[in-house]
């Protein structure tokens, strides 16, 4: 069982701490699964990923290759990732249930601390992950930088 690691963004934005989080993630080996609830958000992210700094493969959902892609950017409201991921980055809210989180090696849940709705709906799913038994993390970049809270 995975653990959940949620990251409010208050200097920052998703467009800049994405890159880092895919990063470490295809280091630790694991296949992804970006997950957001804006077709249109999700592709121009997809053009963020390939014009960035680095080469992170990734690919949105609903390609001939998605069981292949390290990274899949997916709306929510399509089937389930083709590409079995290890890891899920839930965006805007996206939703993550407690028993898919507990299948997983890791939980990241990132959300605009500038929007009072993103860090209730962020709240709720804190209460609900950590209600199923999933352990939880608090990252905040308050400080100029991205330190665990406690």
């Amino acid at each position: 069982m995975g653990n959940a690691l949620f990251y409010h963004l208050t200097r920052s934005t998703a467009e800049r701490l994405l890159p880092q989080l895919l990063g470490k993630a295809i280091g630790a080996g694991w296949r992804v699964e970006l997950r957001g609830t804006d077709a249109d958000r999700l592709a121009r992210l997809d053009e963020v990923l390939w014009m960035g700094e680095g080469f992170l493969p990734h690919g949105l959902a609903g390609g001939q290759h998605d069981a292949r892609q390290p990274v899949l950017l997916r709306d929510a409201a399509a089937p389930p990732p083709a590409n079995v991921p290890q890891c899920l980055i839930a965006l805007d809210g996206a939703e993550v249930a407690g028993e898919e989180a507990g299948a997983l090696d890791r939980v990241c849940v990132v959300f605009d601390g500038n929007d009072p709705q993103a860090v209730e709906r962020a709240r709720e799913q804190w209460r609900s992950l950590t209600g199923a038994g999933i352990m939880a993390e608090y990252w905040s970049e308050a400080g100029g930088r991205w330190e665990k809270k406690r």
